[in-house]
């Protein structure tokens, strides 16, 4: 599920750091601690503390780097097959309805040659808002690959997601890029898919690709 509100975070795990007041008596060989002593042991905690903190925080880096596009902030390919497998095992248990939108931008190259790269990252990064604007709460946004994109419909019929795929083209086309005192017409060619019991992820974004590519050259 992605929210456009909501950015990538990370809790650190309060459990994985020293409670200084369950801190010993005394260090191992001693048997009387004095106040200069106590204070070196306070201070070494709240140092072990804070590093932990700083290596929870790589972690979660790590993570984003992993599952997150870093140019449009939306889940990447890795993630969305994630998300496909995990719904495929909820239709394997329980049946159900599922589909994915499969969207490939228009012209991205020629929006490259004939303003730049910047802009054309621009234009992704502005078909990524208008995706998320245009989806549920409960559907995944990602970004599969360099122009394409793939919406996850997890309890949704083929109809409801080709009434989605128009929606979605539709509003790309009503949300131009706008750069350098001129607007740049955006849009969208949109295939679907829907997905099944015992299906592979890979299967059900070939199928969406399919469809998209047989709507895109008729």
């Amino acid at each position: 599920m992605n929210d456009p509100n909501v950015g990538w975070f990370c809790r650190h795990d309060p459990a994985l750091l020293i409670d200084m007041k369950d801190r010993p008596a005394n260090d191992v060989g001693t048997t009387v601690v004095d106040s200069s002593s106590q204070a070196f042991r306070d201070d070494e905690i709240r140092r072990l503390n804070a590093k932990i903190i700083q290596l929870e925080a790589h972690v979660c880096e790590l993570e984003q780097l992993a599952h997150v596009d870093p140019l449009v902030g939306l889940p990447n390919r890795r993630s969305i097959f994630k998300d496909l497998e995990r719904v495929i095992a909820r239709l394997n248990r329980h049946g159900g309805t599922a589909a994915i939108i499969f969207v490939d931008v228009d012209g991205l190259k020629q929006i490259n040659d004939r303003f730049g790269h910047p802009v054309g990252d621009a234009a992704l990064i502005k078909i990524a808002q208008t995706l998320l604007e245009t989806v549920r709460r409960t559907d995944t946004v990602a970004r599969l690959s360099g122009d394409e994109f793939i919406i996850l419909l997890p309890t949704v019929d083929e109809l409801g997601a080709w009434n989605m795929a128009l929606r979605v083209a539709e509003a790309t086309v009503a949300s131009p890029l706008s750069t350098n005192n001129q607007q740049v017409v955006l849009s969208v060619a949109v295939g679907v898919s829907t997905i099944a019991a015992g299906d592979r992820p890979i299967d059900v974004i070939s199928r969406a690709d399919q469809a998209m590519y047989k709507i895109k050259t008729a």
